[in-house]
């Protein structure tokens, strides 16, 4: 499956490339924390794209459910999208603020992790 752009026609293989490089990765971290800073985000960020897609082998394209409408954000504010979680994660994490037992959605909490601690759990139990 290719990557599509979304209304700012940046494709995420370019992004990866750009964040290699040390300041380029501090001009977007420079946007991310401008972003919290001020509590704004920019209204080009939050554009979207809409693309109607017709399914495969369907008898009759008559019907809507025939259709897969595929939403396309900005790329460039997916990515600091997933900057500001990521801090915000690691904060939260830092901080004490989750259980100990919260492991889903969490990085470095993966199922593993879980059947880890379900394991010690059993065996100190």
């Amino acid at each position: 499956m290719s990557s599509t752009p979304g209304p700012d026609h940046v494709f995420w293989k370019y992004l990866k490339h750009l964040i290699l490089n040390n300041m380029c990765l501090k001009k977007i971290m420079y946007i991310t924390n401008a972003c919290i800073t001020l509590e704004f985000w920019p209204s080009h960020f939050k554009s979207a794209t809409t693309v109607v897609i017709p399914r495969p082998n369907k008898d009759s394209y008559n019907m809507p459910k025939s259709f897969q409408p595929i939403v396309l954000l900005n790329t460039t504010s997916k990515l600091i999208e997933k900057i500001i979680s990521n801090c915000l994660q690691f904060h939260i994490v830092l901080s004490g603020f989750l259980d100990p037992n919260q492991l889903g959605g969490i990085r470095q909490c993966s199922t593993t992790n879980a059947g880890l601690y379900l394991t010690h759990l059993i065996h100190t139990g």
